[in-house]
């Protein structure tokens, strides 16, 4: 799959020490209380209904989830958090999208800028990457027919991608949640995307250092999602 985001850690935590997953955790609550900031209810709140599953996925408790939506509601004390995307490049002139929720943005846009300058990156100004993507959904399905392929197309999806082990769907943000609905319970992930529009082809050794670049920021807490167009 092109581009980065939770997906990416979301699959690995399955797996990882508790230390690890307690750091998604945290990051899963803030998605979370973002979401339920547009209403609590998550039959009637798409994005929240998404952030839940997502955490859902690597059993993150019920008791955690909850807490996560009364804290968006409003409903528990607590610092203010502030959803902010920042924009960049990355080591070769990788484009990345840097979506962010955090209770102090100095900290944030500071720690940014020197893990992105010590791996040969930027960040730039609004705009500046942005036009590069498009916003998407995406499902994956674990398994692979024409059946599948068809009703995915009938229902919105503008395109779909052949993979080991499944199918990658890729739809307008719009026709998302009717298209996750209608594969039912074949979508092993769903999510809202940013799609890069063009890719940008790598050696290994800039792979390679673009790994150890999303390796450091997948480890900051105040980053919840993650694009970049390299073809990885």
């Amino acid at each position: 799959m092109s581009g980065h985001s939770k997906w990416a850690t979301i699959k690995r935590a399955k797996g990882v020490t508790d230390a690890k997953k307690g750091a998604l955790f945290t990051k899963l609550s803030k998605n979370i209380s973002l979401a339920a900031r547009k209403g609590k209810d998550p039959e009637f709140n798409a994005s929240l209904r998404t952030a839940i599953e997502a955490a859902k996925a690597v059993s993150m408790p019920k008791d955690n989830i909850e807490r996560a939506i009364s804290r968006g509601a409003g409903e528990l004390p607590g610092q203010k958090i502030e959803e902010i995307t920042y924009e960049g490049y990355g080591p070769n002139g990788v484009a990345m999208l840097i979506r962010c929720a955090t209770d102090n943005t100095n900290r944030t846009s500071s720690n940014l800028k020197s893990t992105l300058s010590k791996h040969g990156g930027n960040l730039g100004g609004p705009g500046s990457v942005s036009f590069l993507f498009k916003p998407a959904g995406i499902i994956r399905v674990e398994q692979n027919s024409d059946a599948l392929q068809l009703a995915a197309m009938d229902a919105g999806a503008e395109d779909i991608i052949e993979e080991a082990g499944g199918i990658t769907i890729f739809t307008p943000p719009e026709l998302f949640e009717t298209v996750k609905t209608t594969l039912g319970n074949v979508v092993a992930v769903a999510e809202l995307t940013n799609r890069p529009l063009t890719m940008i082809s790598l050696n290994d050794d800039a792979q390679a250092s673009l790994g150890k670049l999303l390796e450091e920021l997948e480890d900051n807490d105040d980053i919840m999602d993650l694009y970049h167009n390299a073809a990885l």
